[in-house]
C-alpha cells in the first residue's frame, strides 16, 4: 500500500535532521526519536501484510488515522526546518520576531500528541503485530489467483498480422547463433496471444528443430523450469537429479539443434542462470514476454529487438467482440440495439483484446435480453475496478502489487489527471521531489534524475504510455494514462483517502483531499474547503480570479499553476498568497505572462526546492533574495524577459539545475557573473544565452571546466552577429564529464573550437539547431600529441534542425560515428546520401525495420 511510501518519507527526514543535528532536532530530539521508532515499527508490520487482502477490511480501521498523523508529523517537522533555516539567517533563534520560547513550546505540545496517537494506534494494532503461529481448522489462507491470456483463445489473430510479420522477419533474416526477442505491455494486451500465434506458425515449425513453450509467471521457480522444459523435450523426469544435473540434460538432449523458445509472463529472472540455460546453438531463438522492459533486457533483449503491441482499431476489436458475444449467432450481431451498446462497451475497452474478449463473453450469456446488455454497460466501470470480477484489472492489479511502495504512490499520483490526458513528465517527476517521495544521492544522481528513472519504469511495466519521449535514451517528454490502468488508481486513491471522485471518475472537493487537479468545469472558490490539499495542479484553460481565502491551503507542498491565465490584476495577489505558503516546496508558474517580478517576500519560501519561471515572457526583474532560498535545487529562468540574474545565486549550494542563465559583463556588480557559480558545486544542468552584449573575463574561461559534476550544457547564441561572440565562445574550456550539449542560435560558419571528440570524449548526445554553421567535422582528425591517439566521437544520439548551410554527408558520419544510433533531422538542405527527404522531420534509426 502506499501508506508504506509516506511512513518511509518521513522517517527518512527525521534521520537526516537527527544526523544533521539541526537545531530544532536538538531541542525536541526525545520525541523525534521516539515517533521514528514507533513508525518503523509500523512500517514494517504494514511491509509484511501489503498484500494480505483478508485483512483488508481490518486494516481501513486504522490506516486514515495514521495517514492523518503522518501528515500532521510531516507538517511539523517542514516547519521546523523552516524554522531552523530562519534561524540560521537572522543567527539568533532568541531574535525571532515569531517567538522563538512559543514556537519550541507549541511544537513540543503537538510531538507529545502526535506520538500519544501514534501509539494508541499501536495498541489498537496489537493482534496484529503478533505473528499468527497457527492456523485453526477451516481457515484457510489468502492466495492470489493469476491470470494468464492463455485461457481465453490464445490462437485468435485479429489485429495480430502486421506484429506476426514484424516479429517473423527478426527471425527469418537473422543469421547469429542466438538470437533474442521481447514482446512487452501491460497485462491484457495479448503478448501471449501473439507469442503464441508465432510458436504455431507453419513457416517457423519448419524453421527450428526444436520449439519449447515455457511459463514463468510471479511464482518462478528455475527447477520447476528446467523439468518443464526436460519434459518437452521427450527427456524421462527423474526427481533425483539435482540443478546442475538438469541443466547438463538439457544442454545434451538440445546439442546443437536449432531451437525456438519461448519464455511467457517473465516477471523477474535469474540472469546468471538465464545465460546458463540457453545453449549457444545455430539459429536459435528466446522469445520472452514480459510487462517489464528491464526484465527483457536484462535477459538479453537488444531494445531494437522488443517489440511493444498496440491496441486493436474499432473495426478490429468489433471483429474480435462480435466473434465472443455472439458465438451463438454465429459471430453476427442480431440487431442494431445489440451493436449501439455493443459499441459503447467497446469504447472502454480502450482496444485490450482481454478486456474485449472478457466482457464480449460475459454479453453472450446475456444475448436473450437487452436489458441486461444495457445493465452490464452501466456497470461495466463499477465491474473492471472491482478487481475480482474483472479478469483485466486483476491482471493490472498483479501489476501495482509488483510496485515497490514508492512506486505505487507514484502511480496514485496519476489519478488526478483527466482521462486522456496528456501529462508532462517533468511536472509529474517535480511533483514527486516536492512530496519527499524522490530522494537520491547528490554523489550519485539528483532527485530529478531519479524521478525520471521511476517514470521510465513505469512505462516499462506498460501502467504508463508514452505520447512523447526522447529517442536516444527514452526520457519521457509528455505521457498518458490508459483507461482501465487510470480506474484502477483511481479506486486506490479512494482508498488511501488522497483524493476522492464521483461516479464519473471526475475528481470533487472534500475536506480530507490531499491532491487535485484543477479542471475547467471547477469553482477555484471552492479550494477554500481543502485545506489539507498537499499538491494543486492547474489544468484550466479559463482566466481565474484567485479567492482571498486560498490562504488557508497552509498545507500546500506542490503548486503548479502553468500556464494559467489571470483576471487582470492579479498578479500582484498571487505572489502575496503564494509566499504565505511556507511549506510548498514545487512552485511552476512558467507561461503566465502577467508575473512581470519576483518580490523580496519570495525569501519566507525556506522548504522551495523547484522554482519553474520559464516561458514568463514579461518577467524583467527578481528581487536578489531568492537567493536566500538554500534548498533550491531547480531554478528555470528560461525564455523570460530578464536581461541578468541577481547577484549571489552562488549562495544556492544545492542548486542543480540552472536554467536561463545570462551571460553578462562581470563589471556590474548586481548581476550574476560566471565566475559566481563556481560556487554551485551540485550543478548537473546549465542552460545559458549568451548575446551581442555579453561579455566573459579571462579569469572565467576555465569556469565551466571546474564542474565536476556538470551532464548537459545547453548554449543558446541568442543569433548574434558579432565576431567578438565566436572569439569569445572559442576560449571557454569545457565540462570534463558532458553528456548532452545543445547549441542553438549559432549564426557563425564555424563551431567552436572546442567542438571535438578529444574535448568532448564523454558526450552521448548532440543537438545542433537553427544556424548558419557550414561544416561539422567527423572524421578522426583529433590528435593527442602526447600519445599520437586518434579521438573519435562517441555520441549516440543527434539532432540537426534548421541547418540549411551544413554541408555533411551522412554515409561518412556513420562511418566516422559508429555509436551512433538515433538522429532527428529536420531542414538540412545540404546534407548528402541522407535516405530520406529533410524538409520535413525524419527519425532515423539504426536498427528500424
Amino acid at each position: 500500500m502506499a501508506t508504506d511510501a509516506l511512513l518511509q518519507t518521513l522517517t527518512d527526514k527525521i534521520f537526516t535532521a537527527l544526523l544533521n543535528q539541526a537545531q530544532f532536532a536538538i531541542d525536541f530530539r526525545d520525541q523525534f526519536e521516539a515517533m521514528k521508532t514507533k513508525l518503523e515499527l509500523i512500517k514494517a508490520f504494514l511491509s509484511s501484510t501489503d498484500n494480505l487482502r483478508s485483512r483488508e477490511n481490518d486494516l481501513k480501521l486504522f490506516l486514515p488515522n495514521l495517514r492523518k498523523l503522518i501528515y500532521e508529523a510531516d507538517d511539523t517537522l517542514t516547519d521546523c526546518l523552516g524554522r531552523d533555516e530562519y534561524q540560521k539567517e537572522r543567527s539568533c533563534w532568541s531574535s525571532s520576531p515569531h517567538g522563538g520560547i512559543l514556537f519550541r513550546y507549541k511544537t513540543g505540545k503537538k510531538l507529545r500528541q502526535i506520538n500519544s496517537r501514534i501509539e494508541k494506534i499501536e495498541m489498537s494494532m496489537g493482534a496484529y503485530l503478533r505473528p499468527q503461529l497457527t492456523i485453526k481448522p477451516g481457515n484457510c489462507t489468502y492466495r492470489s489467483i493469476a491470470y494468464s491470456s492463455q485461457d481465453y483463445d490464445p490462437y485468435e489473430k485479429i489485429g495480430l498480422e502486421n506484429d506476426m510479420e514484424k516479429i517473423k522477419t527478426w527471425i527469418f533474416r537473422s543469421n547469429e547463433k542466438l538470437n533474442r526477442v521481447g514482446i512487452v505491455g501491460m497485462g491484457g494486451l495479448g503478448k501471449t496471444t501473439l507469442a503464441q500465434t508465432i510458436f504455431k506458425d507453419r513457416d517457423i515449425g519448419t524453421r527450428f528443430e526444436k520449439r519449447i513453450w515455457l511459463t514463468a509467471s510471479q511464482n518462478f521457480n528455475e527447477e520447476r523450469i528446467m523439468r518443464d522444459m526436460l519434459k518437452k523435450l521427450g527427456v524421462q523426469d527423474d526427481s533425483t537429479l539435482d540443478a546442475n544435473h538438469l541443466l547438463y540434460e538439457i544442454h545434451r538432449t538440445l546439442g546443437d539443434k536449432s531451437y525456438l523458445i519461448v519464455m511467457d509472463d517473465v516477471w523477474n529472472m535469474n540472469i546468471g542462470w538465464c545465460e546458463k540455460l540457453f545453449p549457444t546453438s545455430k539459429n536459435s531463438f528466446v522469445i520472452v514476454t514480459s510487462r517489464d522492459e528491464e526484465v527483457t533486457m536484462r535477459m538479453g533483449v537488444h531494445i531494437s529487438r522488443i517489440h511493444r503491441p498496440k491496441t486493436l482499431n474499432e473495426e478490429e476489436s468489433w471483429l474480435l467482440f462480435s466473434k465472443f458475444a455472439f458465438s451463438t449467432c454465429s459471430g453476427k450481431c442480431p440487431n442494431d440495439h445489440f451493436e449501439r451498446v455493443g459499441r459503447d462497451v467497446l469504447e472502454k475497452c480502450g482496444g485490450l483484446p482481454l478486456a474485449i474478449k472478457s466482457i464480449g463473453a460475459l454479453l453472450a450469456s446475456k444475448i436473450h435480453s437487452a436489458d441486461e446488455w444495457e445493465r452490464i454497460n452501466d456497470s461495466f466501470h463499477k465491474l473492471t475496478t472491482e478487481g475480482n470480477t474483472s479478469e483485466v484489472m486483476a491482471s493490472l492489479q498483479l501489476s501495482y502489487d509488483d510496485l515497490p511502495s514508492v512506486l505505487k504512490q507514484c502511480l496514485l499520483c496519476f489519478s488526478i489527471y483527466p482521462e486522456d490526458f496528456n501529462i508532462s513528465g517533468e511536472q509529474i517527476v517535480h511533483w514527486w521531489v516536492g512530496e519527499g517521495l524522490v530522494e537520491a544521492d547528490q554523489d550519485r544522481e539528483t532527485a530529478v534524475e531519479l524521478g525520471f528513472q521511476y517514470l521510465s519504469e513505469l512505462v516499462s511495466r506498460c501502467l504508463v504510455e508514452v505520447v512523447h519521449r526522447r529517442g536516444y535514451d527514452g526520457r519521457v517528454y509528455s505521457c498518458k494514462m490508459h483507461d482501465l490502468v487510470r480506474d484502477m488508481t483511481i479506486k486506490i486513491a479512494k482508498d488511501e483517502a488522497f483524493c476522492s471522485f464521483d461516479e464519473q471518475g471526475k475528481q470533487r472537493f472534500r475536506e480530507d483531499s490531499r491532491w487535485l487537479g484543477f479542471t475547467t468545469d471547477m469553482s477555484i472558490s471552492s479550494l477554500k474547503i481543502t485545506a489539507k490539499l498537499r499538491a494543486l495542479i492547474m489544468m484550466s484553460g479559463n482566466p481565474v480570479t484567485l479567492d482571498r481565502k486560498l490562504a488557508l491551503l497552509c498545507s500546500l507542498r506542490v503548486l503548479d499553476f502553468s500556464d494559467m491565465k489571470l483576471d487582470r490584476n492579479e498578479a500582484r495577489y498571487l505572489w502575496k498568497w503564494i509566499c504565505s505558503l511556507k511549506r510548498i516546496a514545487v512552485l511552476n508558474l512558467s507561461g503566465i505572462s502577467d508575473v512581470k517580478e519576483v518580490p523580496s517576500s519570495i525569501q519566507k519560501l525556506y522548504n522551495l526546492q523547484i522554482l519553474v519561471l520559464r516561458r514568463c515572457s514579461n518577467l524583467a526583474e527578481i528581487h536578489p533574495s531568492i537567493t536566500n532560498l538554500k534548498k533550491l535545487i531547480v531554478l528555470d529562468l528560461g525564455f523570460c524577459a530578464l536581461k541578468y540574474q541577481p547577484h549571489g545565486l552562488g549562495k544556492l549550494v544545492h542548486l542543480q539545475e540552472l536554467s536561463g542563465f545570462r551571460v553578462v559583463n562581470p563589471a556590474i556588480t548586481r548581476c550574476c557573473g560566471l565566475l559566481e557559480l563556481l560556487k554551485l558545486e551540485q550543478l548537473r544542468v546549465l542552460r545559458m544565452s549568451i548575446n551581442n552584449d555579453s561579455e566573459i573575463s579571462e579569469n572565467e574561461l576555465d569556469v565551466l571546466s571546474k564542474f565536476e559534476k556538470l551532464q548537459v550544457l545547453a548554449i543558446d547564441a541568442e543569433e548574434c552577429k558579432e565576431n567578438i561572440v565566436p572569439e569569445v565562445l572559442n576560449k571557454l574550456s569545457t565540462p570534463p564529464n558532458l553528456k548532452e550539449l545543445y547549441f542553438k542560435r549559432y549564426h557563425h560558419r564555424t563551431l567552436p573550437k572546442w567542438m571535438n571528440p578529444r574535448k568532448l570524449s564523454k558526450l552521448k548526445y548532440l543537438c545542433l539547431e537553427n544556424g548558419y554553421v557550414n561544416n561539422f567535422k567527423t572524421s578522426p582528425e583529433f590528435y593527442d600529441h602526447q600519445d599520437n591517439s586518434v579521438s573519435r566521437w562517441i555520441f549516440e544520439g543527434l539532432y540537426m534542425k534548421q541547418m540549411p548551410n551544413l554541408e555533411l554527408d551522412w554515409e561518412i558520419l556513420q562511418r566516422d560515428v559508429p555509436s551512433l544510433n538515433y538522429a532527428e533531422i529536420c531542414q538540412c538542405f545540404k546534407l548528402q546520401n541522407f535516405p530520406y527527404p529533410t524538409s520535413q522531420p525524419i527519425v532515423w534509426k539504426k536498427y528500424q525495420d
